[in-house]
């Protein structure tokens, strides 16, 4: 009966993990070239990739978390003025 020692099956088990993440991440690589090479496409059309990446961002999110996201940003730029008629900043000038 053939049987390996446990510090060899550990070892195989080891270098069975370390070549499927490398391989995995060879793939990654891959893949974010070509989502690279989409971007460049739409820059080349004209759409602000700046504007792209945002919303790629936004649809990871769930409804709610996207809302109470944006109304924690407005109630931040009202504090500071930012947004026009919130008249933080016509009273502290």
């Amino acid at each position: 009966m053939d049987s390996l020692n446990p510090n060899e099956s550990a070892a195989n088990q080891l270098r069975s993990f370390v070549e499927r993440i490398e391989r995995l991440s060879e793939e990654l690589k891959g893949i974010q070239d070509d989502i690279k090479d989409v971007y460049a496409e739409a820059k080349g059309n004209g759409f602000d990739t700046k504007a792209l990446r945002k919303i790629i961002a936004l649809r990871k999110k769930d409804a709610a978390e996207r809302e109470e996201e944006e109304a924690i940003l407005e109630l931040y730029m009202q504090a500071l003025g930012m947004i026009p008629g919130s008249g933080v900043r016509e009273a502290a000038e």
